[in-house]
């Protein structure tokens, strides 16, 4: 008989769900305000913004998240308990429900007060921070709680959205109406057409019809509005590893930062199965499991995060610097760092846009594996992220053939060349590339290379295509402000911007590079932090200075 595979409270109940003793409960007193609440009373409620961490000083709460109309029970609070798991951490609204079983004396912690004990109260504050780690852990594991997106499976809308919240690390459940007659009866109820396809409904109870990724956002409150009377010390765009990086960094110093990102968290670093040459990691870990971290990380420093918000423009003539949202919003900063990275390049192929996204995948992330498992793949691409996204998926489909240019001794590390080599179902095909695809709709058939030694071409079936053949900088965006840049329009920083520039520092003053954006990088999660730590040290000499000029009698 096959094991059923332990829950996660199973596994870690006891650390997701400790109990303080009345010491503990004494040193937190202080960073938070007593209140009562009656039998029966909702202490919280899904969709409402969070009110940060509630410890329980006396009587009991029941927890419960929302699954298809059913309130699931988690756990029952006693005293020394705490309620909250991440959201509290920046306010947002509540994933789960909670009533008082009894008369309940509890202390609110308010999301600002939560992270300043966070790291006061060091020893406590890793008990804390693990327990509200898991406890979303937990969430995202049984999906319930979250906002429901129905739709067709494989639609790529319904993948997009899928893909949007899975990579920010919400909570979500997904219901294909020809199967879930739940699903099915809601989209009769709503009268929902073919055009206004997936919909979603929100925890709070709205009900989204084929919604964009922000207004998704917007409705389950993962992103809010913009402070735009609000001067940060340093606004960062981009939130891959050095964006990240840059943020704890500013953060932990006191510096007030926000982290705009039109995505989600971790950049193509996210989307890496597994990072096994990152220092400290001896047996490796996934992309997104080392951004998450990093993404708690600034959030515990109070850094302001928000995700998905695109910038649109740069104006650097000012000071405050400002950036032009696409919401039509701005942001002022004294400092700004573009930590923006490259964008996927997309093979040179007719009718590549009728696919992507449902059947041409730039990620290989649980979701594409489950797409296709025990079916046969083709993957484009020899380098690093290649040679990881061919292990992972190795692991789920039936087989993998990779098509290159060259070797990939050439272009890939060598340990992943050697993994790879020891996959039985990876078929490695040199000297070649993609010139074509065939498929109806948004349903691939097959695809079709070409060897450049022979010019003979071979048509290969399959459903799925990951193309991992490079990326470019994502530097459009920047046009109008001026930037120097080099001939592959990578951001020109240091010496090569101008005359007595910091070398992290573009061709424009209080204007920062970091990561693979800037000309010269070294294109690694490793070299990427490096820059996030160095950058910040060149901002405080710069706000210092400016401080320093402010100060001088006129």
């Amino acid at each position: 008989m096959a094991k059923v595979p332990q829950t996660i409270i199973e596994q870690r109940g006891d650390q997701m769900f400790p109990t303080l003793g009345p010491g503990e409960m004494a040193r937190l007193a202080r960073f938070g305000t007593r209140r009562n609440f009656g039998t029966a009373t909702a202490i919280v409620s899904t969709g409402e913004a969070g009110h940060g961490l509630t410890l329980v000083l006396s009587g009991k709460v029941e927890v419960t998240q929302r699954d298809n109309g059913e309130a699931l029970h988690i756990v029952t609070h006693g005293p020394g308990s705490f309620m909250g798991e991440l959201a509290q951490l920046s306010g947002r609204p509540s994933l789960v429900d909670a009533h008082a079983l009894t008369p309940v004396e509890a202390m609110i912690i308010p999301p600002e007060r939560l992270r300043a004990l966070l790291i006061a109260e060091a020893d406590l504050g890793e008990r804390i921070m693990r327990a509200l780690i898991l406890r979303r852990v937990g969430l995202i594991e049984s999906g319930a709680g979250g906002p429901v997106i129905v739709g067709h499976a494989g639609d790529r809308a319904v993948l997009n959205l899928a893909g949007f919240l899975g990579r920010n690390g919400h909570p979500h459940q997904q219901l294909d109406p020809a199967e879930d007659a739940g699903a099915r009866a809601l989209v009769e109820r709503f009268s929902v057409s073919a055009d206004e396809m997936p919909i979603v409904l929100c925890p709070g109870g709205q009900l989204l019809r084929n919604p964009s990724e922000s207004a998704l956002a917007r409705c389950i409150g993962i992103v809010g509005p913009i402070d735009q009377d609000k001067v940060f010390d340093v606004a960062i765009v981009g939130a891959g590893p050095a964006g990240l990086a840059t943020a704890v960094y500013a953060g932990s110093e006191g510096l007030s930062v926000l982290v705009l990102d039109c995505r989600s968290f971790g950049g193509q670093a996210g989307a890496s199965a597994r990072i096994e040459n990152y220092l400290g990691f001896p047996t490796g870990i996934s992309g997104m499991a080392l951004m998450a971290r990093a993404y708690n990380q600034a959030q515990k420093f109070g850094v302001e995060v928000a995700i998905p918000d695109e910038a649109t423009r740069l104006e650097c003539s000012t000071n405050p610097v400002r950036l032009d949202l696409a919401t039509g919003e701005t942001v002022q900063a004294r400092a700004v760092v573009i930590a923006t990275g490259a964008r996927y390049r997309r093979l040179d192929v007719d009718g590549l846009e009728n696919f992507e996204g449902s059947a041409v995948h730039y990620w290989a992330s649980p979701l594409e594996a489950a797409l296709v498992a025990g079916e046969d793949v083709v993957l484009a691409g020899g380098g690093n992220s290649a040679g990881q996204a061919v292990v992972f998926l190795a692991t789920h489909a039936r087989s993998v053939t990779v098509i290159v240019r060259r070797p990939l001794e050439a272009t890939m590390s060598s340990y992943l060349v050697d993994r790879i080599a020891g996959l039985t179902n990876v078929n490695l095909v040199v000297d070649s590339e993609i010139v074509s695809l065939e498929g109806s709709g948004e349903t691939l058939a097959a695809v079709i290379w070409r060897n450049n030694l022979t010019k003979g071409e071979v048509r290969h079936e399959t459903t799925h295509l990951f193309s991992f053949i490079g990326a470019d900088p994502n530097t459009d965006w920047l046009a109008a402000a001026g930037l120097k840049v080099d001939s592959k329009n990578f951001l020109c920083t240091g010496p090569s911007a101008g005359e007595g520039r910091h070398p992290l520092e573009t061709s424009r003053r209080r204007v920062f590079a970091v990561g693979d954006v800037r000309s010269g990088s070294v294109k690694r999660v490793a070299s990427a932090v490096g820059d996030g730590a160095q950058v910040v040290a060149a901002i405080h000499a710069l706000l210092a200075v400016e401080e320093t000029i402010d100060r001088a009698p006129s």
